[in-house]
């Protein structure tokens, strides 16, 4: 295959996945919407979960995204030191992007900061946003594409604890974001959280969190066990499906962390909406690939 041809072939297979994940939820969210459907005792919630999932099955009838707002498009790039692309990765996403925008269609989300310009493409000054990490003696490109909306972008904050508020400090953080923006989100949520030295790492970390899958835990036990615990502590605000009420108020909450300097604690937090319209896939040096997220997805 020519190098022109290989890299049109994968724009436009990127552009491809980015319209399925705009308008189809990933198995897990799926899943997990469903059994918090089942537990839950509220006639109003119960309604409102109905929808949800209706509203899914007029997306893809009607090939249309499932919210209206589709976010602004960050992608999390790990990338092969020998994936014979690389150098041409970031105008390729860039490109894909603007295509998507046009074949979903999704929502003009991209404005120049200051300029008050919208491009009208999704596409302008580092947007899409791109973290990038490169992968040693790899030939693989692994992929993770957000939709990041306005709503679940909302409550998206971080903070440096002085260390004598310790770890409660973070369960008092997280939990006055909940109480005072949680209800703005589109609940049921998936809350990010990053814990570690400095702000910025934090802030990443927070986002990075947002693509393990629901139901997942930290390695590190006990961060498993707090995570388990602000679940629990997050539900009894009762906020429920779209913020109406109801018995449970999240999806589940992802922690991240790294080592901190023994004078600090930095902490963010990042949420998704009920509707968390992420998607992973893993391409190939020969461009064959894998959808992780959405079983059976076709590009």
């Amino acid at each position: 295959m020519e190098r022109k041809e290989a890299l049109d072939e994968l724009t436009n297979l990127i552009a491809n996945f980015t319209c399925i994940i705009g308008k189809r939820l990933p198995d897990d969210v799926m899943v997990k919407l469903k059994a918090l459907s089942e537990e839950e005792t509220e006639p109003m919630a119960k309604m409102i979960y109905e929808a949800m999932v209706k509203n899914q099955e007029k997306a893809e009838e009607l090939n249309r995204p499932s919210c209206q707002d589709t976010g602004l498009i960050q992608m999390f790039v790990r990338v092969g030191s020998k994936f014979p692309y690389i150098d041409d990765l970031s105008k390729v996403l860039k490109d894909a992007v603007s295509i998507a925008t046009k074949k979903a269609p999704l929502r003009h989300n991209t404005v120049e900061t200051f300029d008050e310009v919208n491009t009208g493409t999704n596409v302008g000054s580092k947007s899409p946003w791109l973290y990038w990490d490169i992968m040693p003696n790899s030939d693989k490109l692994e992929l993770d594409i957000y939709m990041a909306g306005g709503g679940c972008s909302l409550p998206g904050q971080g903070k440096t604890l002085m260390p004598s508020e310790g770890y409660e400090g973070i369960v008092k953080f997280v939990l006055d974001i909940m109480t005072s923006y949680g209800l703005n989100a589109c609940p049921p949520l998936l809350v990010g959280i990053g814990v570690g030295s400095t702000i910025d790492a934090a802030a990443y970390m927070s986002k990075r969190a947002l693509m393990r899958q629901v139901g997942s835990h930290n390695s590190n036990k006990i961060i498993a066990k707090l995570e388990d615990e602000l679940v629990t502590a997050i539900d009894s605000l009762k906020l429920g499906p779209q913020g109406l009420r109801g018995s449970k108020s999240v999806m589940g909450v992802n922690i991240e962390n790294s080592a901190r300097h023994p004078s600090v604690i930095s902490v963010a937090v990042n949420v998704g909406c009920w509707s968390h319209r992420r998607g992973t896939i893993v391409f190939n040096k020969d461009l064959s690939y894998e959808v992780i997220t959405h079983r059976g997805a076709k590009l």
